[in-house]
């Protein structure tokens, strides 16, 4: 039996969700006929057959999350190909949970965790996360009653979602941003009176944080944190937070700062169509070199967006509002756009951060 694995599909991804099957066992395919369908990365990814054959066995099924090099299909050998034929390692199985309760003393704290074995060991049976559990005991000790509270609440929910496709991903990603980065966020905000009826915000946006790449090049920029080296870039790929039903995804509009506005308007709507139909490629999302988040047209003002390695700045806009101004000594009702800039404060200094903001403000003041 030849074993096909789960070839590398991008960089830094280590597994994938098995989505659909295109064959089944029995099947005899061509070589570049489609073999099943996964998902990772936000996106749906084909693959194909790398040779012509008859399907001895599928290792997965629709749902398992698989595994970089993990067996998916057996095909059938002949004789004179036994020799070269891979042995099976075992097939992929469903993720689940071990849990393993190790009894230790009261003053010993896993994780922040404070609880006694017995607790422990309830918490354990009744199928309570520790880490969910409020403590009401002295010092932050978790009791008998706490887990017995968290287990009354749990009983009356509906069972444990597993993460799965883009949600996994973000969660995996967050992760990352948070154990990571050094952020710190500036905020402040750009008058736009000056636009004209109907402008574009999103485009508008873009041109201010291209004006704002050009102003201080080093928000544009990857840091390297195992060597403590950035690379500071000249082109300015935008990875732009795209909110759709299903969560949200950033897909990266390349070279936006040698395009123009009509270019960048076809670019965008394209890439949205794409998503809402999980057709995407995998690489237009990936290779950002500073993002965007337009999070206003929903709601809020202000935010501290998250900055995802290995970029090391991320500009939010709120809601644009109406606010009164003094103009030449007199009150003036003008729109506000407030802005919001999260960057890696292990690589961008904070003078370097206020440059660029004060280039994006600048530009948006300015008129169509």
């Amino acid at each position: 039996m030849k074993i096909f694995r789960l070839p590398d599909l991008g960089e830094g991804l280590q597994e994938a969700e098995l989505v659909e099957w295109r064959v089944e066992q029995g099947q005899t395919v061509a070589v570049d006929a489609p073999l099943l369908a996964v998902e990772t990365a936000k996106a749906v990814v084909e693959i194909p057959s790398p040779l012509a054959g008859r399907i001895e066995r599928l290792f997965a099924k629709v749902g398992d999350i698989v595994h970089i090099g993990a067996p998916l299909i057996g095909f059938e050998s002949t004789e004179s190909e036994l020799e070269e034929a891979s042995s099976i390692v075992g097939a992929v199985a469903s993720e689940g949970r071990v849990m393993r309760e190790t009894a230790m003393p009261l003053g010993h704290a896993a994780g922040g965790i404070r609880a006694a074995p017995a607790v422990r060991a309830l918490a354990h049976k009744l199928g309570v996360d520790l880490a969910m559990v409020t403590p009401s005991g002295a010092d932050g000790v978790i009791t008998v009653a706490d887990v017995q509270r968290v287990a009354r609440i749990l009983s009356e929910t509906e069972p444990s979602e597993p993460l799965r496709g883009f949600r996994r991903a973000m969660a995996q990603n967050m992760a990352l941003a948070q154990s990571e980065v050094a952020a710190a966020t500036i905020i402040d905000d750009a008058d736009v009176e000056a636009w004209g009826v109907g402008a574009d915000t999103t485009i508008r946006l873009i041109r201010a944080l291209v004006a704002g790449c050009w102003a201080e090049p080093a928000l544009n920029a990857w840091f390297e944190s195992q060597a403590l080296a950035r690379r500071v870039l000249r082109k300015i790929d935008l990875g732009i937070a795209v909110d759709l039903p299903e969560g949200l995804f950033v897909p990266v509009l390349r070279d936006v700062g040698a395009r123009d506005a009509v270019d960048l308007r076809e670019g965008l709507d394209r890439m949205r169509a794409d998503m809402a139909a999980r057709r995407i490629p995998p690489e237009e999302l990936r290779g950002a070199t500073i993002s965007l988040s337009n999070f206003g047209m929903i709601a809020g003002k202000y935010a501290a967006p998250i900055v995802m390695p290995p970029t090391v700045a991320i500009l939010g806009a709120g809601r644009i509002r109406k606010e009164i101004v003094a103009v030449d000594g007199a009150p003036r009702s003008h729109r506000i756009l407030p802005l919001s800039l999260t960057f890696d404060h292990r690589v961008v200094s904070g003078g370097e951060a206020g440059r660029f903001l004060a280039a994006v403000m600048k530009d948006l003041a300015a008129p169509e």
